[in-house]
C-alpha cells in the first residue's frame, strides 16, 4: 500500500480516501459504483439523468412524449428519479456492506432540487451523501441535512466557498462531509473557470487548495473535514507532498477519468479502445456547452465541427453604420444585414463552400451552416426537454416564463441528447466524450498495456500502490 494514505470514517464506516467521480447521464452507474464501494472507497452515482430497467433488466429508453417543452421537463424529473433510485439500489447490493454510495448532481440541471428530495426520500439509508457543483448550490446543506445525509460541496476557490459557507452551508456544519476542490484546468465535464482565470493558464492546484483550506479553518470548518482533490488526479505517488500535509490538512482524491476504463464502466467498447489511443493535448477545454460553463471533453470531429461552426460567423448591423456599409447578399434571403467588405467576402465564400444559411446569434453575429446542420439545429431546439435551468442553445429556463429572454444560440448543441447517445452506443466520433485533462496517461501508463482493461476492484488494488 502507498506509504502515509491511511483508511477515514465516512458516514460511520472505515473507507479509503478514493472516490469515484460522478459522470452524469448514465456514466457512473450502479456496475462501476458499487464495485468502486466493494473495493473499499466510495462511489459515485450520477443523479443526473441515470437509467432505469424494465422488468427484464433492459435499460428503459428515455421517449419524451408530451407534446409542451414544461411538460417534456416533468418526464425528464420523473425519469431522472427514479433512474437514480433504480441506480442506487443496485450499486448499494453489489457494495455488499462495504465501503459507501454517493450520489452526484448538477446544480444547474433543471428541477435540481425536486430530484434530490425524490431520490433521498426513496434511498433512506443507502445514500452517505452528495456531492454537487456547476453553480452555487446554497439549497444542498438544507436538503441533505433534512435526510440526515452528507453533503460535499464542489468548488474551484475558496472563494466560492466562502460565499457558500457563509449564506448557507454554517447553519448545517456538522453534515459537512468534505469540499471537492475540483480544479478547473485539469477535470473533465464542467467546471468553474472563473471571468477572471485564463482558460490558456493553468495555475498550480496547491496555492488554490492551501487557500481553500485557509478559508474552511476561517469559518471554524474542522480539520478532519477532507478536501478532496479533483482533477488531474492519476498516480497517488504524484500528491505524495499532500499527505500529512500540516497547511493542507486532510486530504482525499477524487479519481473521476480513470474509473472510465473499467470492465463495470458502462461506457461502450468504442469508447475505451478511444481513450487508450488519446495524446497530451487531444482534450479540449472550450465553452461550447449550452450551460456557459467551460468544459473539457475529447477534441474529436463533434467538437471540431462546432469550432469550425464559430469561426464561419460574422458581426452584423442592422443598418449601415460605421464599417458596416456592406449589405450581405448571401445565407439570409429577404432580409437587411448589413457587414464590413472582408466579413461580405468572407460569408460569400462560405456560401459557395456549401455553409449556405446564415443563423442568428445572441451576440449580434451570424453562423454559417450547411442546410442539413441547420435543419438539425432547428430540430434538437424544438426537441428541447429543458434538462437545464438555464440552456443557451434552446433559451428554456427553468423559471416561471421557461425562457432565458435570449435568443437560441447556434454555436452550441443539445446536451441532453448527445449525452444520451453515446451512453447508450451512440458514435463516439459525433457526440460529446467528456474527458479529464491527464486520459492521454491510458496510452502511457504500463497498467494499461496489451489493451488491459481492469476490473474496478484491480483498479482501486493498483491506485493504493500509488500507481
Amino acid at each position: 500500500m502507498f506509504k502515509g494514505l491511511r483508511p477515514i470514517i465516512y458516514a460511520g464506516r472505515e473507507v479509503w480516501p478514493l472516490i469515484e467521480g460522478g459522470k452524469g447521464v448514465a456514466v457512473s452507474n450502479h456496475a462501476s459504483t458499487g464495485a468502486w464501494a466493494a473495493a473499499g472507497g466510495i462511489g459515485t452515482v450520477s443523479a443526473v439523468n441515470a437509467d432505469s430497467y424494465d422488468p427484464e433488466g433492459k435499460i428503459i429508453p428515455q421517449v419524451y412524449r408530451a407534446l409542451t417543452r414544461r411538460d417534456r421537463h416533468e418526464e425528464l424529473v420523473q425519469y431522472a428519479i427514479e433512474g437514480a433510485v433504480q441506480q442506487v439500489k443496485r450499486a448499494w447490493e453489489i457494495a455488499g456492506g462495504k465501503g459507501a454510495i454517493n450520489i452526484n448532481v448538477l446544480w444547474e440541471m433543471a428541477g435540481a432540487q425536486r430530484v434530490l428530495h425524490g431520490v433521498l426520500e426513496r434511498t433512506r439509508g443507502l445514500v452517505a451523501g452528495v456531492t454537487c457543483g456547476a453553480g452555487m448550490p446554497y439549497k444542498l446543506s438544507e436538503i441533505a441535512a433534512s435526510y440526515g445525509v452528507n453533503y460535499l460541496p464542489i468548488v474551484s476557490s475558496g472563494r466560492a466557498f466562502n460565499a457558500l459557507w457563509k449564506r448557507a452551508y454554517s447553519k448545517a456544519a456538522e453534515w459537512l462531509a468534505a469540499v471537492v476542490y475540483e480544479d478547473p484546468w485539469l477535470a473533465g465535464g464542467h467546471n468553474g473557470l472563473s471571468n477572471a482565470e485564463d482558460p490558456r493558464q493553468p495555475q498550480d492546484p496547491y496555492p488554490r487548495v492551501k487557500a481553500l483550506r485557509e478559508t474552511m479553518r476561517a469559518g471554524g470548518v474542522s480539520e478532519d473535514v477532507p478536501i478532496i482533490m479533483a482533477g488531474g488526479v492519476w498516480h497517488l505517488r504524484d500528491w505524495n507532498d499532500w499527505i500529512d500535509n500540516p497547511e493542507l490538512g486532510a486530504i482525499a482524491f477524487q479519481f473521476g477519468t480513470r474509473p472510465l476504463l473499467t470492465q463495470e464502466s458502462p461506457i461502450s467498447p468504442e469508447w475505451k479502445a478511444r481513450l487508450m489511443e488519446l495524446d497530451d493535448g487531444d482534450i479540449l477545454l472550450h465553452r461550447f456547452s449550452p450551460t456557459g460553463f467551460y468544459s473539457s471533453a475529447v477534441r474529436n470531429p463533434f467538437l471540431r465541427n462546432l469550432e469550425a461552426r464559430s469561426e464561419r460567423q460574422i458581426a452584423f448591423s442592422l443598418e449601415a453604420a460605421g464599417d458596416h456599409q456592406f449589405k450581405l447578399d448571401v445565407g439570409v434571403k429577404g432580409k437587411s444585414f448589413w457587414v464590413t467588405l472582408g466579413d461580405l467576402h468572407r460569408a460569400r465564400e462560405w456560401d459557395g463552400l456549401g455553409y449556405t444559411v446564415a443563423l442568428k446569434t445572441p451576440d449580434n453575429t451570424l453562423v454559417f451552416v450547411t442546410p442539413e446542420e441547420m435543419k438539425i439545429i432547428r430540430k434538437d431546439q424544438a426537441d428541447c426537454m429543458g434538462c437545464l435551468s438555464q440552456c443557451g442553445f434552446s433559451s428554456w429556463a427553468d423559471t416561471e416564463g421557461n425562457s432565458t429572454g435570449r435568443l437560441a444560440d447556434p454555436r452550441s448543441f443539445c446536451i441532453q441528447k448527445t449525452l444520451q447517445d453515446i451512453a447508450h452506443g451512440g458514435p463516439i466520433d459525433q457526440n460529446l466524450m467528456f474527458a479529464g485533462h491527464a486520459a492521454y496517461k491510458f496510452k502511457q501508463d504500463p497498467f494499461y498495456s496489451n489493451g488491459f482493461v481492469p476490473t474496478v476492484k484491480q483498479l482501486v488494488d493498483r491506485i493504493l500502490t500509488g500507481d
